[in-house]
Formats: C-alpha cells, structure tokens, sequence
C-alpha cells in the first residue's frame, strides 16, 4: 500500500502514475516527471492519494515546477510549433508522401547533448527522407530524427474518441498492444464489418480482447446451438446464447416458447451435480 498520482503531458493525453514522495500535488498542479532526457513538466489531474496496490517500482516526482521549468516548458512547445511548421512545409517542397503525427523536442539533453527534434510521421512505405533531415536541420539548427509509426502507433500518439465515446484506450491507459485477431470477433458474434469492428487507427479495436476470454469460458461449458437440455421449465432445445447475462435461451418442446434459463441451470455435469448431492 502506498500514494500515487496520475500526471498527463498534455490535456487529454496519456495518464502516467507516479510515486509522489514527500509531495502532496493537487489537481492542476504542475510538476516535474523523471524523464531520460531530464524532468519535464507535466499537469497533475489525479491528486496524490492511498492505494491498496503495490507502489513499489513507480517513478518517483522529481518535484514542482518553478518558474524557470515553466518558461523552459514555454520554450519547448514553441520550438515544437515551429518544427511542425517547417516539417510540413518542406514536405510539400520534396513531394514526400508523408504524414506529420507530432513533434518531440529537447532544448539539452541529460548526457549533456545540444537540442535535437524528433519528428513522428506516418506513411504508406518506406520513405527515403535525408534530404528533408538535411534542410530540417537547416532550417532548425539542431539536430533532427525522423521516425515512422505504425498506425496504432499514430493514433496512440494523437489521441481521438473511439466508436464508444470515449477517450482511446491506446492513449490513455494502454501500455503496449497485443494481438487482436478476427477470430475474437467471431467469437463474440460480432458483425463481421470492417466499419464496425475497426478502430481510429483501421485496425481491429483493441477491446475485442477485453471481453473475449469470458466468451471462451462460456463456450467451454455452455449446450452448443441446437443440443437438448433439461429446464426447470421442462425440455426443450437450445436456440440461443447470451454471454453477458451467462444464460442461454430454450425453446421449449411443450408448446414452443422461449425461456432464458442460466447457464449452469442446463449445465448437464451441473445437473447431475446437484441430483447427486440433494438430500
């Protein structure tokens, strides 16, 4: 059990949790983050309070920011401005076919190197940029690194409402993508649509895996489609499945209405469970 606290870079952005220290931040505070290029001012939107989980291994605030951290944090988000503006410009210049998704800058680095942009882009293939890196570095006078993402990568960096409503999850709590596969989908009976199924970045969403080990186990002991079970409501036949609610619905033989019975009511291995032991 210890205290944490959520930070975020930007507004609506990632949520990074953080070990507070001696610290008490509040909501709207800004404070600096332990980053590998040196500490780098972030907003608190979650204020520092007792969790139940372990917080051991959390990085810990390097402290509030001053005003010397704010002007530098100033200073930063103008240089990024500027990068944004002259990458897209010299793009068009060489009729490149790429996309800029955002902009990353260091006015010194923490082994005490000079500033250096990095600029995230995104494009169809492999893109030979060393002309652009070149007039980029002209242009900026500081070292430039040019990185191509992949599209779950873009959107992650860049952030917009999924089909939910909400926030992306890529970019709020995610922390790394697993395999999401069309097979998971089937699974949850899910319409098969590319427009349906697909997330900001086109890809399969990555809440079909939230959900789909609760199908697997439903699956694994629940009557297939089509057997004869035994209901409290009489005999009958399984016609339907409903996963959320662990029930499946029966049409029964008497006079061919539908019930909804739960699962372990026509689990035969529960049923012959409960014959066995009722007194």
């Amino acid at each position: 059990m210890g205290m944490l606290c959520a930070v975020s870079f930007q507004r609506y952005g990632r949520l990074y949790y953080l070990d507070p220290g001696e610290l008490r931040p509040q909501v709207g505070d800004k404070v600096l983050v332990p980053t590998d290029d040196g500490p780098e001012v972030a907003e608190c939107v979650w204020a520092a309070q007792w969790v139940t989980e372990e917080t051991e291994g959390f990085p810990r605030l390097a402290g509030l920011a001053g005003e010397d951290d704010l002007r530098r944090d100033e200073t930063v988000r103008r240089r990024k401005a500027e990068a944004k503006v002259a990458a897209k410009r010299l793009i068009r210049e060489h009729a490149l076919p790429m996309k800029v998704v955002a902009i990353d800058h260091v006015l010194g680095a923490a082994e005490g190197g000079g500033e250096r942009s990095t600029i995230y882009f995104t494009a169809p293939h492999r893109v030979d940029f060393r002309a652009l890196v070149r007039d980029l570095g002209a242009t900026l006078h500081c070292r430039v690194e040019l990185r191509q993402l992949s599209a779950r990568d873009s959107a992650r960096v860049q952030g917009g409402i999924g089909s939910c409503g909400r926030d992306l999850c890529c970019a709020t709590f995610l922390t790394d993508f697993e395999p999401v596969t069309i097979r998971m989908a089937k699974d949850q009976d899910l319409p098969l649509n590319p427009l349906r199924i697909s997330g900001a970045c086109g890809r399969l969403m990555c809440c079909l895996k939230y959900e789909h080990p609760l199908y697997q186990r439903f699956q694994e002991s629940a009557p297939a489609i089509g057997t004869r079970v035994s209901t409290p409501e009489g005999d009958g036949r399984v016609v339907g499945h409903s996963v959320p609610r662990d029930s499946v619905t029966v049409r029964l033989d008497a006079d061919g209405s539908r019930c909804s019975c739960s699962r372990a009511s026509v689990c035969g291995p529960r049923q012959a469970h409960d014959q066995h032991y009722t007194p």
